[in-house]
């Protein structure tokens, strides 16, 4: 599958198609383009031909609003929770069976794949993940208390719980990619290994180089 555009309509794509299991190559008609190969449509089939594999996996999300109502959701960068008022979010974070914190108070929270470690989760100074790490990254965002909680590296093995501690006066947000649910309750989220996303690139365009560059820009 072809993708012409911007890593947005990337990821749009990737969630669509997933299921077809065909791999995608992006070509860049955005503006940054981190998930795609340069703009050059010369010798295309040759260029799709001569490409390198990267399989990913995906986060798969579930999320449950105010209303009790269950929505399943497929992130391939990163899934976040944000307050989306002017009270700050009341969070609890559950790893596997263990709770990590009783009560995280801020602007909110996420997960990242490694695909994803270097878009949303690197601006709120989270690790840049290598991409055959089989790590995921939980990332706070302006934390409040605990003020000098930086985070978490976990195996991709484990799943992830959240809780809105405050639903009625603190409400927050999902997001997921690009996807949005509001009045959010409480959502589990874990690495889908099920779900091979095959991605083609160009010799000289490979993720794992461009996460690799990422990672020396910030040593």
């Amino acid at each position: 599958i072809v993708v012409g555009g911007g890593d947005g309509f990337m990821l749009n794509t990737l969630r669509k198609y997933c299921n077809i299991k065909k791999p995608f190559y992006g070509i860049n008609c955005g503006t940054f383009g981190f998930l795609m190969n340069n703009y050059q449509i010369n010798d295309l089939i040759k260029k799709i031909n001569n490409s390198k594999k990267i399989v990913i996996n995906p986060l798969e999300v579930i999320s449950i609003d105010n209303k009790n109502k269950k929505k399943k959701l497929i992130a391939i960068n990163e899934a976040s929770l944000f307050r989306q008022s002017k009270q700050t979010s009341s969070l609890k974070l559950k790893i596997g069976k263990r709770v990590v914190l009783k009560k995280l108070i801020g602007d909110g929270i996420l997960i990242a794949t490694p695909a994803g470690s270097t878009a949303y989760n690197l601006s709120v100074y989270g690790p840049i993940l290598s991409l055959n790490s089989g790590n995921i990254a939980i990332t706070p965002i302006s934390p409040f208390r605990p003020r000098r909680w930086k985070g978490k590296i976990i195996s991709n093995n484990h799943n992830v719980e959240i809780d809105n501690l405050d639903v009625k006066k603190r409400p927050v947000a999902l997001v997921a990619d690009n996807v949005e649910i509001r009045k959010i309750k409480k959502i589990k989220a874990r690495i889908n290994k099920n779900i091979k996303i095959i991605l083609l690139y160009n010799s000289n365009r490979s993720l794992v180089k461009r996460i690799k560059i990422e990672q020396s820009r910030i040593k």
